[in-house]
């Protein structure tokens, strides 16, 4: 099975297929906050989580919404002259705040003639009912997708790297999701601390089997000025080297069944916080390297499932 050339199911070809057209995602920063730093659950944040709350490339949050998208289309301008976009709230937990301000800032970014979609990135555990209740109105106003961020199923590393959750309430927030027809999208970490190659592959087996429309596979990465980064320092783990990681995604995609849109392959680290691994900035070789591997082995997206 091939989409446009591809042995897996990318966001690309997913957006065509549902517009007709390229759109493109502009990463904004909605100006929130997260339940694990403001005391609420914690104060420190998920172990690998940078000052930005894992947006490095978001928009300024000391410019309005408005701005933020005028800016980023100016700058895609010259290349997509006519483009269209999702508008994504990226970073930190873009649920976490009253009904009123949520409404506020996704009608805001809706008024945007080229916006024609919300993804909206947030914690399992701050999707209260009035939240549902304003996704459900989105739902029917836009193309909404909403990205939850798991990580791993294990629940010692969920505890090692600070999520605040357990695996149940992610489940119930995919279940209450899927129950207003919302797509949903998990994150997962790829080559978290202590834990094994079977293990990372668990979490994908686990996620092909929920009702989760799309995926995003993340490298590690270690950033200056992060918990994560003092923790290398003291506790040196093993990261996983290019070739690893290769084999590693393209064992994943083959536990995918072929209908789950793949958003993510790899992950990008801005280049002046980035400590480790280097070689992830070269993402172009990286995808490359995942495509030549999918070819080398003659296996798909699917091949494994169920």
């Amino acid at each position: 099975m091939y989409w446009h050339n591809k042995r897996y199911y990318p966001l690309n070809e997913a957006l065509q297929s549902h517009f007709g057209h390229k759109v493109q995602k502009l990463s904004l920063d909605g100006n929130f906050t997260c339940p694990n730093r403001d005391g609420k659950i914690g104060v420190q944040g998920c172990l690998f989580c940078s000052e930005k709350g894992s947006g490095e490339f978001a928009g300024d949050a000391m410019l309005s919404l408005h701005a933020q998208i005028a800016q980023q289309k100016q700058l895609l301008a010259k290349k997509w002259p006519a483009g269209k976009y999702i508008a994504y709230f990226q970073n930190f937990t873009n649920t976490y705040a009253s009904c009123d301000v949520l409404y506020q800032k996704y009608s805001e970014v809706l008024e945007d003639r080229d916006i024609v979609g919300l993804a909206i990135a947030t914690r399992p555990d701050c999707l209260e009912n009035d939240v549902l209740e304003v996704f459900d109105y989105f739902n029917q106003k836009t193309y909404l997708w909403v990205e939850l961020g798991l990580q791993t199923i294990h629940a010692n590393t969920a505890k090692l790297i600070r999520r605040g959750y357990p695996l149940a309430t992610y489940e119930k927030a995919v279940q209450n999701l899927r129950k207003r027809n919302i797509n949903v999208i998990t994150h997962l970490i790829v080559g978290l601390p202590r834990e094994t190659q079977a293990q990372m592959l668990d979490s994908v087996r686990y996620i092909a089997h929920t009702d989760t429309q799309g995926i995003k596979l993340h490298l590690l990465h270690i950033l200056k000025n992060t918990d994560l980064y003092r923790f290398y320092a003291e506790h040196s783990f093993a990261l996983l080297t290019q070739d690893q990681y290769i084999a590693y995604i393209v064992d994943a995609i083959t536990l995918l069944p072929p209908d789950m849109v793949i958003h993510r392959l790899t992950g990008d680290g801005d280049r002046d916080l980035l400590v480790a691994p280097r070689w992830s900035l070269n993402k172009r070789a990286v995808l490359n390297g995942i495509d030549k591997e999918l070819q080398k082995r003659d296996v798909f997206q699917g091949n494994k499932y169920p």
